[in-house]
This record gives structure tokens, sequence and C-alpha cells, in this order.
């Protein structure tokens, strides 16, 4: 049965505003925020957007006193010169993907590490594990961190980026390759748009069936849909799987505490989590 949604408080001159900026937004992170903000009884409003002018988002965030805002491809590293301290979180993997707006202070955080790092451990994935990551951005900073920290050794960067892909394996004891050609990793990890909705790779795998029958987990951070192709090829296959949807709602749940302060239970997140995915 799916998820109502609890009555909303009508809005007023005092309502706190939170938005989120991706290059293709989902109803996703509105659906979850404003579910929580109703449920809570909070005085909250949160609504997507898109830009082609980040400086100028960023600024209206700050000039009109914007509470939070979500960050997602392929701003999560570009708005780091435009906020005004980083949170270690942010800093330790030089990628954001919330903003907290204090009194016209932009701190920037990055909760999608703690949600991966959560994952990763609630699985019991082990860290002798061999781990193939494809990407080389912002969220493939979080996966290949959070993996590190979890102390996963045989970490394989998959990009074709000959500058940000070496760079992201040398700054975590990570190889790298431009392809994984015969490898069959235990992990695969998508961290790149490949298999998102309404992406130009909407319907592509982002690893070769080879490897994905011989993978024994996973792993796609896109988040809509909820199963992709790859979790759908992976599911049929019978191999365990980690969701882009999970993550989402995790993260979303400590964006949810930066922003208000208030740190939902998780039987609330969970009734969030499935009304964002109606």
């Amino acid at each position: 049965m799916t998820e109502s949604a609890p009555h909303a408080r009508a809005l007023t001159k005092d309502t706190q505003l939170c938005i989120s900026l991706a290059a293709r937004p989902s109803n996703i992170g509105t659906r979850f925020h404003n579910y929580l903000y109703a449920a809570l009884g909070l005085d909250y409003v949160y609504k997507a957007f898109t830009t082609t002018d980040l400086t100028g988002a960023i600024t209206g965030i700050r000039a009109l006193g914007i509470r939070g805002c979500g960050v997602s491809m392929p701003f999560k590293e570009a708005v780091i010169p435009l906020v005004d301290s980083l949170d270690p979180s942010a800093e330790a993997i030089t990628s954001v993907n919330t903003i907290v707006n204090t009194r016209g202070h932009l701190r920037a955080y990055n909760t999608d590490y703690l949600a991966i790092a959560h994952l990763l451990a609630e699985r019991r994935i082990p860290a002798t594990s061999s781990v193939a990551v494809r990407g080389s951005g912002g969220m493939a900073q979080a996966v290949v961190a959070a993996l590190h920290d979890a102390g996963f050794a045989a970490v394989t960067v998959v990009a074709r980026n000959p500058e940000s892909g070496p760079a992201l394996a040398a700054r975590y004891g990570a190889s790298w390759t431009p392809d994984l050609g015969t490898d069959h990793p235990d992990v695969l990890v998508n961290a790149t748009p490949i298999g998102m909705a309404g992406g130009p790779q909407a319907g592509d795998l982002p690893f070769d069936d080879d490897a994905i029958r011989a993978a024994e987990v996973a792993f796609d951070v896109v988040a809509m849909p909820a199963e992709t192709p790859f979790v759908r090829h992976a599911r049929d296959l019978g191999l365990p799987t980690i969701t882009g949807a999970e993550v989402i709602a995790l993260q979303a749940a400590e964006q949810f505490a930066l922003y208000t302060g208030i740190r939902p239970s998780e039987d609330l997140v969970a009734r969030a989590a499935e009304y964002s995915r109606a």
C-alpha cells in the first residue's frame, strides 16, 4: 500500500524555503522533505530547481535567506568556490551535496559519504572484496572515500577521464583503469549518470554482462528510476543489490537534520522514502 502524505501546513511569510539544484531534477527529494515537514508540523517547504547560472543560484540562496540546498550532479564540485566554509565531510572528498545558510553564511557538507558508509556496513560487505567504481566525479569520490575508510584495499576506479580518474585513485590508494576489460571484481559500483531516467544513456549498463554475472554485489547510486537497468539486470541474475533510492533516502535524512535541527525517526524516514518513490 502506497504511503499517503500527511496534511501540509499553509505557507506563511515566515515559511523557510529549502531547495535542490540538479541537471535533471526529480520529485524524490521534494516529496521526501515535504512529507517530513508536514508530518512534523514544520513551517518549511522544499522545491527542486535546475540552473544554467550556478553562481547566480548560489548568490540567490544567500540573498533570499533560503535555508538549505541539496546539490546533485553536475554541481557537486563547482559549488565549492561559491560557499563560505566546508564541513570536514565535504572537505575530505572535495565534493558537496548540501549547503546550509545560517544568517548569510553558506556552509557545505557531504551527506552522500555518510549514507554510503552506512549501507556498506549494514549489508556487511567484506572489506576483503575487490571493488570497481565507475566514475570519477563527486559521487564517485564519496564512494571511494567510504570504501577506503571502511578498510577496502582492492579498489579500482574505472574512468575514461585521464586526469580525474588517476587523481581520484591516487588520493585513496586505489588503482585506475579507463576500462575494466576482462577483470571481474566482487563488487560493482556505478557512480555515473549511466541508467539515469531522462539522460542520454538511460537504457545502458555501466558494466558489461560478463562482469555483472561474475559479481557478488551490484551497487548503483543512480536514484531515478529506483530500479535502473543495472539494478534490474543484477536482480534478474540473483545478485544482492544496493540502490540509489536507498542512498538518497539516507542522505536526505541527514540533510533534513542539518536544515531543521530535528532528526526524524527511522520509521518516519522509511515512510517518507516510500512516499517519495510513489
